[in-house]
Order: C-alpha cells, then sequence, then structure tokens
C-alpha cells in the first residue's frame, strides 16, 4: 500500500490541567505514527487508512473550540519538500538501519 509523508502540527490550549492532559495525549498519538521534529510537530510515513485513523484519535481528543490541529501532505515525499537548517533529529525507517 502507497504511504502518505505528512507533518502534523498542533497547538493546544494548556491553561488548565485538561488542557495540558489533551496535549500529552496529542503528543502520544502522533508519535504512535511518525516521529516528533520540533515540540509540536511531526514527520509521519501512514497509509491512507493510517492517516484516517491517525485523524481520528486526534479529533477525540482536541478541543476544537480551543486548539488547533493541521496536517500537511508532502507531496513528492520529505526529500523533495523539506529543507532544514539546525538540528535535524529526523530518522528515515524505511532506509537500511544499521545497528
Amino acid at each position: 500500500m502507497a504511504r502518505i509523508d505528512i507533518v502534523v502540527t498542533y497547538d493546544v490550549n494548556t491553561e488548565d490541567s485538561a488542557g495540558r492532559k489533551r496535549l500529552r495525549k496529542v503528543a502520544k498519538i502522533c508519535g504512535a505514527y511518525g516521529q516528533r521534529v520540533q515540540k509540536s510537530v511531526f514527520e509521519c510515513s501512514v497509509t491512507a487508512p493510517q492517516m484516517e485513523r491517525m485523524k481520528g484519535r486526534l479529533l477525540k481528543v482536541i478541543d476544537t473550540d480551543a486548539d488547533s490541529l493541521r496536517f500537511y501532505r508532502l507531496v513528492g515525499g520529505r526529500e523533495g519538500c523539506v529543507e532544514t537548517f539546525g538540528r535535524d533529529t529526523y530518522e528515515d525507517y524505511e532506509s537500511p538501519q544499521i545497528v
């Protein structure tokens, strides 16, 4: 099945304990599908069903009146769309790994 490269960003209102709890849940869900590249930014390589499942899980957690959630599709893959400067912690888990 074809994979889709996406960037997921979020901004969760953490003014109260419920917001801080949502923030932890959102980060945990995103981490299950990709890798954190900045505090509230994850890069993911997912299938279409995985993306829909991820969206559904996230939409159950966030407060759409107070929080923001964005999905950006990287058409042509990460290599053709992402230019980084400074520290880049991204690991390509699809390529061969040396252990």
